[in-house]
């Protein structure tokens, strides 16, 4: 999707006519690029408005995580589901449908749930787009109530032109046509749905182009191959034998960051520049387009971009800044060195997203729906942190728990509760899983919430080279993913082995106990009733005054309602405060270093739970109790009333772990800091690097709040609501989390601590934390609710 790229292709290929261009991606859009097809006879890409939108479906489509423009469609999405009494009295409550057949995030925050198998969500697609009137809609007798059906497509009617249904990318080409279809039937098309065209260059269905680039290399039709990028060796479909046929090819040479499956192949392996290093440009999900602004120069001289190794076959020999600068020199209107920093500044070309395509359907007849097939479905998944493989070599993100399993270093087989004990399996047996006369091994993890009869597994592990530390860990799914069903396919057997396979999680209470929860939750319509519904305990007389802050007084606020589990804050997190990466064995006994950690509660039925998420940074307790067993006074209340660690002072007793009742406290068993040159140019200097036997934990970003004072007081002012943002905030696509000064009536975290929904975890403690939740509110559709409990 790079205009410079595309430019220098097809210079490439005017130079050597005979040359083709194949391209390949793991994780695709065939099914979107074919559906389009099967819609309106042409390639588009949709855009979604979910700002403008008040009922959606989901099916089976992650939209809050894991498709294009996620980021942005979760602050849109999460902007309609703000629930502030102080601010209107009246709130309105955008409304989420999930249909989905593995749990994700977006499940996990939808108002109304409905689990099936991946296979089934086609027939539900047909069933809802009967209901709405719709061509190519069928009457289905399938696995869910008939009343899910008639509720959800009222629900759309009563909001024609404010509704979206969004396919996920997992799903067939029907259900994307589908989907078109229904959207432009509720007058969705216009106003929250937009149709433009392809991003991609070339596009087309990757797995075909594939396929023919493998016939070709066996047949003996390829002299050379270049591969740039990618690892097609190691990710291609189980029956393209791409790496049996590399051998077929005289000359091949592959363009990567690291040596990886498929450059141990190839004749030549050519270092590659990584993205933080080189020039470029990229059109984003609704086709407007950036410049790519390398932070860094090349670590490693002799490393070339994709577009210099390119422009240099085409007998041109500029630097990717010169080519990146020669393709938007046309696109100025005046002054090119204006527009050229205005561009780098601003992070987007103004007026580069194109117009609204006015397509029309093409009336094709979608292919009749598969019979319902009652065996064993596989569904592949890209991994939640390392995607489809590529970012095993990056320690931070093998070591990010995944959002709903929390699981780290590893992939599994998740099934059922009620498949595992009717199979007698339980976490970490070790089963062999058969797909078209393919097996592997792989762990089972019992995830609430999965369709029975069905096991995901996920892609990305089982790497052999180019890993570092990821090399080895978990299993190669891809060695079973077949290509003519990349995301799910039934008729497969699965069968225990015997053996046992250790997975280390960072949480293994998946429920909620106690009288009163972590998460408190309501629907909208019980808020509404009682705004005061959150537990908040008898304020406890004290006979010692409170502390007066004179300057500052920072404190924090987390809405429970806007947070999607995604992870961003604990990276975040990790980047700003050096905090060490400490391998699987060291997370399996619990040890693992980050700040703040997002937990996830269930509660109800384990086929079908209601799911929570919750940042837990350090609460920053007035009464912190800490602060009152360290016997060293490593750990005091700063003057802005930060609980705050003196690490020079720290002899590691950790009695202030033991004593702290929210576990956030962190301590360094060992020592973690690599003295590397390049770790160490990659660390926040910012920040100080902790030694072993050091206890650690969140600091509200003190860094980041001294330069801001620093600045104000030079200024001759005091610090602005909004100047300090810690890492988890700002990284937060939800805006979930919001950072301030309580001492300031007009800040937004004091406003937001005045909402009635506002409560203190374990408040019963009278610790006093600075940081407290606004209470999770949802908004099921109440035709809906009874037949679902």
């Amino acid at each position: 999707s790079s205009p410079t790229m595309k430019a220098q292709i097809d210079a490439l290929l005017a130079a050597y006519p005979d040359a083709q261009w194949h391209q390949y991606e793991p994780v695709n859009e065939d099914s979107a690029f074919l559906g389009a097809q099967l819609a309106f006879d042409e390639p588009v890409n949709t855009v979604y408005h979910f700002d403008q939108a008040d009922v959606v479906l989901a099916l089976d489509g992650d939209f809050l995580t894991s498709m294009p423009g996620s980021v942005r469609y979760a602050r849109d999405f999460m902007d309609g589901r703000r629930v502030r009494m102080a601010a209107d009295g009246a709130p309105q409550m955008n409304r989420l449908y999930a249909v989905e057949s593995t749990p994700t995030s977006t499940g996990a925050v939808a108002d109304n749930h409905l689990i099936l198998r991946a296979s089934e969500v086609e027939l539900l697609a047909r069933a809802v787009a009967q209901a709405l009137g719709v061509d190519g809609g069928a009457a289905v007798d399938g696995p869910w109530d008939p009343n899910w059906v008639s509720a959800v497509a009222e629900d759309l009617q009563a909001h024609a032109g404010s509704s979206i249904i969004i396919p996920g990318r997992e799903q067939s080409p029907v259900v994307h046509a589908l989907a078109h279809a229904m959207n432009a039937a509720l007058g969705n098309v216009g106003s929250t749905v937009t149709l433009i065209p392809p991003v991609l260059a070339n596009p087309v269905a990757m797995v075909e182009d594939l396929q023919a680039l493998t016939d070709a290399m066996t047949a003996g039709d390829v002299k050379v191959l270049l591969v740039l990028g990618g690892n097609p060796a190691y990710a291609a479909p189980a029956d393209i034998d791409f790496a049996g046929a590399l051998g077929q090819v005289p000359f091949s040479a592959h363009l990567s960051q690291m040596q990886d499956e498929t450059s141990m192949l190839c004749m030549w392996s050519l270092p590659q520049t990584h993205f933080i290093e080189e020039w470029g440009d990229i059109l984003a999900y609704d086709g407007s387009a950036s410049l790519v602004q390398p932070p860094i120069g090349p670590l490693y001289p002799d490393a070339k971009s994709a577009l210099e190794l390119i422009a240099g076959l085409a007998g041109d020999d500029r630097t990717s800044y010169d080519l990146v600068r020669a393709t938007w020199e046309s696109a100025a209107n005046g002054d090119f060195e204006s527009f050229w920093r205005r561009s780098l500044h601003n992070g987007v070309i103004e007026g580069s997203a194109p117009e609204a395509l006015s397509v029309q359907p093409a009336g094709n007849a979608l292919p009749e729906a598969a019979p319902m097939d009652n065996g064993l479905e596989v569904i592949f998944r890209p991994d939640a942190t390392i995607w489809d493989g590529r970012f095993a070599a990056n320690g931070w993100l093998q070591e990010l728990p995944k959002p709903l399993t929390q699981l780290t270093w590893d992939n599994m087989a998740a099934i059922a509760p009620a498949m595992a004990t009717a199979m007698g399996l339980s976490r970490g047996d070790v089963v062999e899983l058969s797909v078209d006369g393919r097996t592997v091994k792989a762990p089972i993890y019992v995830q609430q919430g999965h369709p029975n009869n069905a096991v995901t597994v996920t892609l990305g592990y089982g790497r052999t080279a180019g890993a570092g530390a990821g090399t080895d860990a978990g299993f190669n799914a891809y060695a079973i993913r077949p290509s003519g069903a990349q995301w799910n396919m039934g008729g497969a057997a699965m069968q225990a082995t015997g053996e046992t396979y250790v997975l280390a999680t960072t949480q293994d209470f998946p429920y909620m106990e106690g009288a009163h929860h972590a998460v408190e939750s309501a629907t909208l319509s019980e808020f509404m009733a009682d705004p005061e519904f959150v537990h908040k305990p008898e304020k406890v007389v004290n006979i010692i005054p409170e502390k007066e802050y004179n300057s500052y007084k920072w404190g924090m606020s987390i809405d429970l309602t806007a947070c999607i589990g995604c992870n961003a804050c604990t990276i975040a997190c990790q980047s700003e405060n050096n905090i060490s990466t400490v391998g699987k064995h060291e997370v399996e006994i619990n040890r693992e270093m980050h700040w703040i950690r997002v937990d996830r509660y269930y509660e109800g039925p384990e086929d079908d739970p209601a799911t929570y998420f919750q940042p837990v940074p350090c609460m920053q307790c007035e009464k912190a109790p800490c602060e009152m067993v360290c016997p060293v006074q490593a750990t005091v209340h700063s003057s802005e009333g930060l609980n705050q660690m003196v690490y020079n002072r720290c002899v590691g007793t950790r009695y202030c772990s033991a004593n702290c009742p929210y576990g956030v406290r962190r301590f360094n068993f060992l020592d973690f800091v690599d003295p590397a040159l390049v770790l160490v140019d990659m660390r926040n200097p910012d920040v100080t690097v902790r030694a072993r036997g050091v206890m650690e934990k969140c600091t509200y970003c003190v860094q980041r709040i001294s330069e801001a004072r620093i600045r104000a007081n030079r200024e001759g002012r005091m610090i602005e609501d909004g100047e300090v943002t810690p890492a988890c905030a700002a990284a937060c696509p939800t805006q979930a989390i919001v950072f301030g000064d309580l001492n300031d009536a007009e800040s937004r975290v004091v406003k937001l601590k005045q909402e009635p929904q506002d409560y203190a975890m374990l408040a019963d403690e009278n610790t006093v934390p600075r940081t407290t939740y606004l209470a999770r509110i949802y908004n099921p559709n109440e035709q809906l609710t009874s037949s679902e409990s």
